[in-house]
């Protein structure tokens, strides 16, 4: 499955849980995750759902990609952790040191935490309430 049909099933399998919502659209924002196959192929399942038509749908197992992150055994740059610890405790209710988490992130990832933070309070981005 390529990057954008894996996006596409992760916000199929999101939609309607805010935070859920939030916190998936800040890794895929993020644009490492989904095209590293050693994340993807560890963390994410798919599957389809057939409630409303064959659609795609995934999920993201934020439990074991955070203990594998804190044990070393999910190598990540400094960036890249911070916005996986972040969107995991967006996502799947993670506990973090939100002061360590948001040290040090550049302009860009400050500014998809940010949004992220309104998704996940109902103010959705123009660009999600549009699909």
């Amino acid at each position: 499955m390529n990057t954008d049909h894996l996006a596409a099933a992760l916000r199929n399998c999101a939609a309607g849980l805010l935070p859920l919502e939030a916190g998936t659209e800040l890794l895929i924002a993020n644009g490492t995750f989904l095209h590293r196959a050693d994340f993807a192929a560890r963390f994410i399942e798919t599957g389809t759902s057939s409630s409303d038509g064959p659609s795609l749908m995934a999920v993201i197992d934020w439990y074991d990609a955070i203990a594998a992150l804190n044990v070393g055994d999910l190598p990540c740059s400094g960036g890249e952790r911070r916005v996986l610890l972040l969107s995991a405790s967006l996502a799947g209710g993670i506990p973090i040191d939100l002061r360590d988490a948001v040290t040090g992130l550049d302009d860009r990832n400050t500014t998809l935490l940010l949004t992220a933070i309104r998704h996940a309070t109902g103010k959705r981005p123009e660009s999600i309430r549009a699909r």
